[in-house]
């Protein structure tokens, strides 16, 4: 996707350091009430650090009252935060939409609030963009997960890039940097974790241009995950195999 780089970032200097880019982070937030403090004292200094200009958003998706109070507490300290709250649990996918058609900067990273990724290593995103770059992906270095979730994960990967022809190395790495104006015109429609799939399959039909980068992977210390239910099998399946048919038939994207 080719923009007006030279009117969209805003580039100062900070001693040797060019802060380039205006930046909005993201955290989906679901009772991440133990790890959502760190994961936004962690990704505001890195902000402070690489952004000409930047924002915090949470998108609290209908957790429960202990994790709310954290979220209040965390808003009187941070200048640059912001709340988007969800009544009622949307979904993954629900609360994903909510950060991207919210950011308001040029650049838009999120991951989860759960601490399963070091949003300290969203300065290897920034330092990989470039004007030919529309995504830098990350990519885990190892799964720190149980032996179910890898194994799953690993059909997961098979599957998706089969059925898609994905080239990046992992598209379920929630841990990305994406040119803001790509969701001007992209909609997505899922609300499950099947909107990483279906975001990523549009913007390689529309010609985005990937980078990637290497990234840790932790154990998760709170919650439990929302997508690798043996429950949610069937749906997950019946649901890729739909948006194959819209986006690689259909051409719909």
């Amino acid at each position: 996707m080719e923009g007006n780089n030279e009117n969209n970032f805003i580039e100062v200097s900070a001693g040797n350091l060019k802060k380039k880019y205006s930046i909005s982070a993201f955290f989906p937030v679901y009772n991440d009430w133990g790890t959502i403090s760190g994961m936004v004292l962690l990704v505001n200094s890195v902000l402070e650090k690489y952004a000409a200009e930047y924002e915090i958003i949470l998108v609290d998706d209908g957790s429960r009252h202990l994790t709310k109070l954290v979220l209040e507490q965390l808003g009187k300290k941070i200048d640059k935060l912001r709340i988007i709250t969800h009544e009622k649990n949307r979904g993954y996918g629900g609360a994903l939409k909510s950060g991207f058609y919210n950011a308001k900067y040029d650049l838009v990273f999120y991951t989860d609030g759960d601490a399963q990724y070091n949003p300290q290593e969203l300065s290897l995103l920034i330092e990989k963009f470039s004007d030919e770059v529309d995504v830098v992906n990350g990519y885990k270095i190892s799964r720190s997960d149980p032996v179910y979730r890898k194994i799953l994960g690993r059909i997961y990967h098979h599957i998706t890039k089969m059925l898609f022809g994905f080239e990046i190395r992992d598209v379920d790495c929630d841990f990305r940097l994406i040119r803001r104006s790509i969701f001007d015109d992209l909609k997505l429609n899922y609300n499950s974790g099947v909107i990483c799939v279906e975001m990523i399959a549009r913007m390689t039909k529309r010609g985005c241009r990937f980078a990637e980068v290497p990234v840790h992977h932790y154990y998760r210390v709170s919650g439990k995950s929302e997508f690798f239910n043996f429950k949610r099998v069937f749906n997950v399946i019946k649901n890729l195999v739909r948006l194959w048919y819209r986006v690689r038939i259909k051409n719909i994207y």
